[in-house]
């Protein structure tokens, strides 16, 4: 076994001239960035690879197998009838709206590899707010599912977009079926594709009550992906037991998020890809279906939130299911409690325990740890390779001393270049080349980051953002609430559950159940509150005439302990 480095001595090793990740310096947007020397000029370039990879399976969902070969032929079928049929250009937006089927990958692939942008809708939005995402982007084509073309109907009417219909079980009018579409033969129409042009727009939860659509370049996303695969080869260095297990089974990957999250999209779809490892997906989260589907294909890789690694290690399966080809649980979306890092380290026979913090804006990467650096810092999330540049602010945007806690904030190539049709929000949260996270937290003296809370008002549900204005606004439609506060509550399962309190109009009362069943009807069933506390007199407030929503979470937390 090769001598453990430190962490300064792989860095060294893997990004310097020689290393197979070499850094130097660019221009993006008139700001100077650490960059990869080999980054990809686009991602059609990418995707091209999957014809070189031959019949060997890359993507897994129930009984398919869809060899490399299959995809890349499929990628080139989409992309000829984008633009042939559909008359779809470089920087068109096409939307898709779908649960986790192979054809997403594809249509992803397919539309970026002709020059126009993926916009991957939230597959859990309301009718309304499907109509909101559509017309904002400007979408000229939906692919879609039958539940989400459902949804998007009336949209797709008023505003004139065509779609394409992924599974349909009958006719669909104004879509033609997938298999109509994508005709196998065709060639790919060339188009030239800088890398800094757009292409994708995911929709991050806006604290205005509006979604902002967050856009990133060919350039941010091949970034993130090579970030992802420098911190592996530097963990290697570090930790080189794990280059032993490795060799055991081929590198492979379990998709249990959805594809219009940042982390199921970037981290593990694109990135299985990109390294031609193969993708195991699910039709939906079940902890037993998910060790059944590690035991039959050998997965390696575990990516999900928090919560889904509780759910394995509690499922009546996992003992009798052979987990030993796992060298990797973890995840992002939330932090971990220390008591979980400890259990899936000494619960899996192989898989050591890992955690990512990265956001949308950053194409999901950010500091990582992972294995023995884990169990010695639980609380952390990690270190970053040098592409990615951190520091800690306080309120004036100064960086502060080590150890003492500010605002985040990030500089990298794999950052977003703004929101969609939106400057003042991207000016706001862009400042000089760097991001401000929103979050407050501090570095120590070994380049780890701590994150202690959120400077943004948003609640943290099994990895899913919730923006409490967005919600309040939903409450305050409800004819007889006077005023309303949403914030979250711990859970031991999924970190935060949605909490709201609220005070009746005088003479008039609020049900809990009524209200979640009129909030349904308005959005995603994941933002109604699971706690709803009804006040007879008005919500605390301080001098300013703010809402305390720290007070009340506090006293509700103890009232349930005590």
């Amino acid at each position: 076994m090769n001598e453990r480095m430190t962490w300064e001595e792989a860095i060294a090793e893997v990004t310097g001239p020689d290393g197979r990740y070499p850094i130097t310096e660019a221009e993006i947007r008139g700001q100077k960035y650490r960059v990869f020397a080999n980054t990809p000029p686009n991602l059609r370039f990418l995707w091209g690879l999957a014809g070189t990879r031959g019949d060997d399976a890359f993507l897994v969902y129930e009984d398919e197998r869809w060899s490399w070969a299959q995809v890349s032929a499929r990628i080139a079928a989409l992309g000829h009838a984008l633009v042939e049929r559909y008359g779809v250009e470089k920087g068109d937006r096409v939307a898709i709206a779908m649960r986790n089927y192979p054809e997403y990958i594809v249509s992803f692939a397919a539309i970026t590899s002709v020059g126009a942008i993926a916009v991957c809708l939230n597959a859990w939005w309301t009718r309304e707010e499907m109509g909101y995402g559509l017309e904002d982007c400007g979408a000229k084509l939906l692919i879609a599912d039958p539940e989400r073309e459902e949804r998007a109907r009336p949209s797709l009417e008023r505003l004139g977009i065509r779609g394409i219909a992924v599974r349909p079980e009958s006719d669909i009018p104004g879509f033609d079926a997938w298999d109509d579409a994508v005709v196998e033969g065709a060639a790919l129409p060339d188009v030239a594709i800088d890398p800094d042009d757009d292409a994708m727009i995911l929709y991050t939860s806006g604290t205005t009550g509006h979604p902002k659509g967050a856009v990133s370049t060919h350039r941010a996303i091949l970034s993130a992906l090579l970030s992802f695969a420098c911190r592996t080869a530097v963990n290697r260095l570090v930790q080189p037991s794990r280059e032993e297990q490795e060799a055991r089974y081929p590198t492979s990957f379990i998709l249990t998020v959805p594809l219009f999250h940042v982390t199921g999209l970037v981290a593990v779809s694109i990135s299985a890809y990109a390294a031609g490892n193969k993708l195991v997906m699910m039709y939906k989260w079940n902890p037993e279906r998910a060790l059944e589907l590690i035991e039959r294909e050998r997965v390696t890789q575990f990516v999900g939130v928090p919560t889904m690694s509780w759910d394995l290690l509690e499922s009546p399966d996992f003992e009798r299911r052979d987990t030993s080809s796992l060298l990797s649980v973890g995840g992002g979306g939330a932090p971990a409690p220390p008591e979980l890092v400890q259990r899936i380290d000494k619960g899996f026979r192989r898989g050591r325990p890992g955690i990512g913090y990265g956001m949308t804006e950053t194409n999901a990467y950010g500091p990582g740890n992972a294995g023995d650096d884990y169990l010695r810092k639980p609380r952390s999330a990690g270190r970053t390779v040098p592409t990615m540049q951190i520091r800690v602010t306080d309120q004036d945007g100064n960086e502060v001393p080590t150890g003492e806690i500010g605002e985040i904030w990030f500089r990298s190539p794999t950052l977003i270049r703004g929101y969609w049709n939106k400057p003042e929000a991207t000016a706001e949260t862009i400042v000089d080349g760097w991001l401000r996270s929103g979050d407050l937290g501090r570095l120590d003296d070994e380049g780890f980051v701590f994150v202690e809370d959120r400077a943004k008002d948003m609640v943290l549900r099994a990895g899913e953002n919730v923006y409490c204005a967005e919600v309040e606004a939903a409450i305050y439609e409800h004819p007889a609430v006077y005023e309303a506060a949403v914030f979250g509550m711990p859970h031991e399962r999924m970190g935060e559950e949605v909490a709201c309190a609220l005070v009746p109009k005088p003479g008039q009362s609020v049900d809990a159940s009524e209200l979640q069943a009129f909030l349904k009807a308005r959005i995603a069933a994941f933002k109604v509150p699971s706690i709803v506390e009804v006040y007879g007199d008005s919500l605390p407030r301080n001098a300013s005439g703010k809402i305390l929503k720290r007070s009340i979470r506090d006293e509700l937390v103890a009232r349930r302990e005590g």
